[in-house]
């Protein structure tokens, strides 16, 4: 891609994940860093010194209603993350998303109507499918190595994590939940994604505050604010069935009295052979000649930054016009299963997936 033809990108939120995404951008010759804005625009004025980025904007609205911006990066908290997407797809801008794509399903619809009448490509950037193991694991899947895959557990468990106690992370109706909405949904988009993207029909899920509302298992991300308050949960548990007969099993906590942080990880069960990820490694398993063979998976010498490759199909889907692999449609599908445990949780019953959109 020559420089004249470089994708021009906006900053929505200038905090850590908006900062790691410039520090990507910036290393990538088909972007620009184009804009920068900020609730505390102290903050996007010193991003903008720090990565030399051209313009600062009062506000969203100013970025958006900029027509030299191609595209924006949405790093805000979760409950600004539909009214923001809706409006940069009607300001005909392509967007990069935070995960979760929203606080709730009603506002995952949203973005979904959005993205379809705007026309423009709207990526997830859930990182981890971009991990060397987990396209490595992929790969294998897609050439039949696995046969059927019928049951997957996705784990990612922290002992002492709440980050930011008393703030949006904590707070139901401005985060969207605890560590089911803000790890769980990494670990899901994974999980679907090894699996072959089976369609979800039902889920049966439980959750749990043991630990938040006692101002206990505090982690060291995030300042607390301890006039604040912890209206989420701190561990949920789900099983989620699929139409071709397999089956999920999730577990996440930001707390809990365990041995030792559990890294995320993900194993797969299938006919013919198996897989295991756990942070940057992974494992794979098959019977030979009467015993279970193991190959491992770790990522390349040369293996270059998984973000980089992340935010580099997003460039490429604008420039072909194609659905990024982490597509509105795979956004909703987490949101739907997120939406489903919560209810699953309260009720106790299983909870049966609507897919009509």
């Amino acid at each position: 891609m020559s420089v004249e033809k470089r994708i021009r990108i906006g900053i929505i939120g200038a905090g850590n994940i908006g900062n790691v995404h410039m520090e990507t951008i910036k290393t990538l010759p088909g972007a620009q860093l184009a804009g920068v804005t900020d609730v505390y625009l102290p903050l996007a004025e010193k991003r903008a010194k720090e990565h030399q980025i051209e313009k600062v904007y009062a506000n969203s609205d100013q970025l958006l209603g900029d027509p030299s911006i191609d595209a924006v990066v949405i790093a805000v908290s979760n409950e600004w993350h539909a009214p923001i997407a809706v409006q940069a797809l009607e300001a005909g801008k392509h967007v990069l998303l935070e995960k979760p794509m929203a606080i709730d399903l009603a506002s995952a619809r949203l973005i979904v109507e959005a993205e379809r009448k705007a026309g423009k490509v709207l990526m997830i950037p859930h990182q981890m499918r971009w991990e060397a193991p987990a396209i490595a694991v992929k790969e294998q899947v897609e050439k039949g190595a696995l046969g059927q895959i019928y049951h997957a557990k996705a784990t990612y468990l922290r002992r002492k994590g709440i980050p930011g106690w008393g703030t949006w992370f904590t707070q139901m109706d401005k985060s969207g939940g605890g560590p089911l909405i803000d790890l769980g949904v990494h670990m899901l988009d994974l999980s679907l994604y090894l699996m072959g993207n089976p369609k979800p029909v039902s889920v049966y899920g439980a959750t749990y505050a043991e630990f938040g509302p006692r101002k206990q298992g505090i982690g060291t991300w995030g300042a607390p604010n301890w006039q604040g308050k912890f209206d989420v949960e701190d561990l949920a548990t789900a099983l989620v069935k699929f139409d071709n007969g397999a089956t999920l099993s999730l577990d996440v906590s930001w707390a809990g009295l365990l041995e030792t942080d559990n890294l995320p990880s993900v194993q797969l069960l299938g006919t013919e052979g198996g897989a295991y990820l756990k942070g940057s490694k992974g494992k794979l398993f098959a019977e030979k000649f009467d015993r279970i063979v193991e190959t491992e998976i770790s990522a390349p010498a040369a293996n270059d930054d998984p973000r980089a490759r992340m935010i580099q199909h997003f460039l490429t889907a604008i420039e072909s016009s194609t659905p990024p692999i982490t597509s509105v449609m795979t956004g909703y599908t987490n949101n739907l299963i997120l939406d489903a445990i919560y209810r699953s949780s309260q009720s106790g019953d299983e909870v049966k997936l609507n897919w009509d959109i």
